[in-house]
């Protein structure tokens, strides 16, 4: 399913959101959510945060909204590869 084995340890599942623009729904694995969370915050800069529920971050151009549920939104991705890739770089 994804193009790093090693990512399959933090991920659930992505999906492909509907709508105009495209976006990619990223679900972490329970176990593996708060520790995903961590390495996201660190690495990506914060520009907003709603109560330490939501926090809305920005990663080499990508905007991704990230939930403490362990779900992230990446903004107009086109493809799930590009998420991997971004996921990739800040996970591992």
């Amino acid at each position: 399913m994804n193009a790093n084995p090693s990512l399959g340890e933090y991920i659930a599942r992505i999906e492909e959101a509907c709508g105009e623009e495209k976006d990619i729904i990223v679900h972490f694995k329970y176990e593996k959510k708060d520790e995903a969370i961590a390495k996201m915050l660190k690495k990506a800069r914060i520009e907003k945060t709603v109560a330490g529920i939501i926090f809305d971050l920005t990663y080499k151009g990508y905007s991704i909204r990230l939930y403490n549920t362990g779900k992230a939104i990446f903004k107009k991705m086109k493809e799930k590869s590009q998420v991997q890739e971004v996921l990739a770089e800040l996970l591992l």
